[in-house]
Formats: structure tokens, sequence, C-alpha cells
């Protein structure tokens, strides 16, 4: 795990720590493919963000759109331990399109940040700065989880610590067809999962959906 740049040089992260993960689906895939040509490993960017620590919520943002070819993908992500929350591709006249999680981001972050110690926002989008200033005004740390060669500068620097996924795409990167085995941990309950996923191979099989809160 590449080692967070923490403002003033100490170490935040303890073992108490509540942590929440809210992933910007979009934002990961598209600065995924342009930089390197690859996949994200969504099981391993939660793992990674929680290291050690509670992991209360984790969350993945995501665009559905009318054909549905994006299933198989959402399945994964119910398959790793997260809540999957999608909204539908708009669709203009003239075709032009538009899926924007944003707002529904930041209020999510903000109705749950009293349960949590720790708001991990997996995205390099600068319109989430505000968002940072505000949760970090109300007492919580806000760390940034993105590639840094597609993330914005002031998110960077506004963030309490930043985890450049650069830094390790052996980690967070699927480059390859391989079996993956992941565990993902959530507090509430107290269980384990592991999945074992053949990529794009096999369509997985659909796990019972668990929300915590």
């Amino acid at each position: 795990m590449p080692k967070p740049q923490h403002k003033s040089g100490e170490p935040l992260r303890h073992p108490e720590q509540r942590v929440g993960v809210f992933i910007d689906v979009q934002n990961m895939y598209y600065s995924a493919r342009n930089l390197y040509n690859a996949k994200v490993h969504f099981g391993n960017i939660v793992a990674g963000a929680a290291e050690g620590r509670k992991l209360i919520r984790a969350i993945a943002y995501t665009v559905r759109t009318p054909a549905g070819e994006e299933r198989p993908f959402f399945e994964a992500l119910y398959n790793l331990g997260l809540e999957v929350k999608e909204i539908d591709l708009q669709v203009f006249f003239g075709g032009a399109k538009k899926a924007d999680w944003d707002v529904g981001i930041a209020v999510d972050t903000i109705r749950i940040s009293p349960a949590l110690d720790v708001v991990v926002l997996v995205s390099g989008d600068g319109d989430f700065l505000p968002l940072i200033e505000y949760l970090q005004h109300s007492g919580k740390l806000v760390e940034v989880m993105a590639f840094k060669d597609t993330a914005a500068s002031k998110c960077i620097e506004a963030a309490d610590a930043f985890i450049d996924l650069g830094a390790e795409t052996d980690r967070f990167l699927i480059t390859g067809r391989q079996p993956l085995l992941r565990t993902v941990k959530l507090e509430e309950p107290e269980e384990e999962k592991i999945v074992e996923e053949e990529e794009e191979e096999e369509k997985p099989r659909r796990r019972t959906k668990r929300t915590i809160m």
C-alpha cells in the first residue's frame, strides 16, 4: 500500500477510526482506461482505504445505460461487498450524454458522516473541493484516493491525506486475465466475505446486497 501523504507528516490512521468509502466509479474507470488502458480493482481500493481500520460503509456510484450491458459489472461490485447505487444515463437530443453523481455523493457523505471519523473519497474530480472543506469543518478527516496524473491538484492539497493509486498499479489495476481472491470486511455485522471471480469469463453469482445503517 502506498504510504498516504499527510500534511503534517504524522500518521493519521489508527485501528479505532470509523471509515466510509465513497467511490466515483465513472471517474476511476476513465482515469484507469486513459492512463493505463486497464480496469480498476475496486475490491483492493476498498481494502486499501480501510487498511486496518473499521469499515462502516463502502458505496460505489455507477451509471446505468438503457441497454443494461453493465449489469455483470454491477453484480461483481455487489459480490465484492460494496453497496451499489445507480443513476440513469441521460441522452439528450443531438446525442449529448450526461450522468452526474456529484450531488448524490455529497449528500450521502454529509448524511453518513456523523457515524464516521474518516471519509475516503475515491475520485479525482475537482468539484468535490467544497465537500472536502465542509467535512473538515465538521470535524472529519478526509482522504482522497485517485490517480495523481488525473486528480485535481486543489483536492490533493485540501485533503488530510492523499493516496496515489498510480503508485501501486499492480495492486489497484487489473491488466490481465487472472483469478481474483480478495476480502472486504464491514464492521456491522462483523463478518468476512471472500469472493473468487474470473474476470469477464463468467457472470458473477448474485449475492444478497447488504446495507449497513
